[in-house]
């Protein structure tokens, strides 16, 4: 494989370049990361060998932080059983939760988009820029050859903070009665629906007095809302809970 194929850049440095330098890690196979940040688009419009964009490596990505995931739960919530870990886990790792992770760090800067695509908004899309995370924990994974580094990454951009990211266990619950409190009044407004019948997909906006506070994507309608809602929270928490609404 030709491991500059496809490079892009930023300011002269390559994305992937750049990237490393954020997480603090040096990759010994830079192509793996330049895989991690390649949307299919990409590697389509390029003429790229399929393996140069990030499915792949996504698919392992996701089986890491799993294992990651689970075992952190297992180890720090003792009194938690395997149902309420379960749904911890959904949520901690859930496309919008692995989205703002991904945010967190400026990831979606990075991305390789084609042209149709990144004329779309591929790169606000939650679906693209969290399989992209995933991505790059697959690649760390690969590269270091061992476990200990892309659980360190895991635990330092999606694991930190448990107890708040458990505010977001039910995020339309927790909204909902955040507003309340207010004497305000939540509503979701269907802004998209797209996709085949078998693969549809959703745009939530989630209003306060009318007024929209986030959006949120998911494969259907209460997924969409319920991560419009983790969004509402998460903006919310960054102003330290002051009269957004």
């Amino acid at each position: 494989m030709n491991k500059s194929a496809g490079a892009v850049s930023l300011g002269g440095r390559s994305a992937a370049g750049m990237l490393e330098e954020k997480i603090g890690y040096s990759f010994r196979d830079p192509f793996l990361l330049e895989c991690a940040l390649t949307h299919t688009s990409y590697a389509n419009e390029q003429k790229i060998h399929r393996f140069s964009d990030y499915e792949r490596i996504e698919f392992l990505g996701d089986a890491v932080l799993e294992l990651v995931s689970s075992e952190f739960l297992y180890r720090n919530c003792p009194d938690r059983h395997e149902g309420e870990m379960t749904k911890i886990r959904s949520t901690l790792v859930c496309e919008t939760a692995l989205a703002c992770c991904a945010r967190d760090i400026g990831l979606e800067a990075y991305i390789r988009l084609g042209r149709g695509e990144e004329q779309s908004g591929g790169r606000k899309k939650d679906s693209i820029v969290s399989d992209v995370m995933e991505a790059v924990i697959g690649a760390l994974y690969l590269d270091s050859g061992e476990l200990s580094v892309p659980r360190d990454f895991i635990m330092k951009y999606i694991l930190a903070d448990l107890n708040g990211r458990q505010l977001f266990v039910d995020s339309k619950s927790a909204l909902q009665e955040k507003v309340q409190q207010a004497g305000k009044e939540v509503s979701y407004e269907l802004l998209e629906e797209s996709g085949p019948g078998h693969m549809r997909h959703f745009r939530v906006a989630v209003c306060i007095d009318g007024s929209t506070l986030a959006e949120g994507e998911g494969k259907s309608k209460k997924d969409a809302e319920q991560n419009a809602a983790y969004k509402a929270l998460r903006s919310m928490q960054d102003r330290n809970n002051s009269t957004c609404i």
